[in-house]
């Protein structure tokens, strides 16, 4: 009896997991890989991302890590990197869905907005982000909205087998011509990495990744 109990029980997990799947396979998903790292095809800049992103890791063997300048202030709301003549500043406030156009697709939500979001995606966020600022040799570069907008649900830090961590960094260029201002944002409901990329003070685009476990 125990055998066979041990049989219908694997069976019925076997068939749980298959349909759990079928369930994920068959979510909506409006967002894009437009921007990610597969598709950045500037090898200079590349070739540095790589070095710190998860998803260049695959070409990261054997480069030289870049010059990177840790966080000086970390707090529930705001991280700050300072260091080198560069100041960088992200914070986080909360989400108000009233002041946002949701659209679902039944009883997911698959844009704010009208855009695909990141973060807790099909369901209503938590925090967005209201602020980033980068400072470089006293040069306040200008970012627009639509770099930051449609990211939601930033964690500053993880939590790596107890110990609280985070990823996020300024990087500089070797010929000192770029930055990079990178966040790693681990979540149950929805990982991303996002690197934001200015060359000779000015903002220049980002590179975005997503479904990180």
């Amino acid at each position: 009896m125990q055998k066979l109990l041990k049989t219908y029980s694997v069976l019925f997990v076997a068939i749980f997991y298959s349909a759990f799947c079928k369930a994920q396979d068959d979510l909506p998903d409006a967002r894009r890989k437009t921007e990610s790292f597969a598709r950045f095809h500037i090898p200079e800049m590349r070739a540095d991302l790589a070095t710190f992103t998860l998803s260049g890791i695959s070409e990261s063997v054997g480069s030289t890590p870049l010059k990177k300048i840790p966080y000086t202030s970390l707090g529930e709301d705001s991280i700050v990197f300072e260091g080198d003549g560069i100041k960088a500043k992200v914070k986080i406030a909360p989400f108000d869905p009233a002041k946002h156009k949701l659209s679902f697709d039944e009883k997911y939500l698959v844009r704010i907005d009208r855009k695909p979001y990141y973060g807790n995606y099909l369901q209503t966020p938590k925090t967005e982000i209201n602020e980033v600022l980068m400072i470089i040799d006293k040069d306040t570069v200008y970012i627009p909205a639509a770099a930051y907008n449609d990211l939601f649900n930033l964690n500053f830090t993880y939590l790596d087998k107890g110990v609280e961590r985070t990823a996020d960094a300024v990087y500089e260029s070797k010929d000192g011509q770029k930055v990079y201002l990178y966040l790693f944002c681990k979540d149950k409901t929805g990982s991303y990495e996002v690197t934001w990329i200015f060359q000779n003070r000015k903002y220049l685009r980002r590179v975005l990744d997503y479904g990180f476990m």
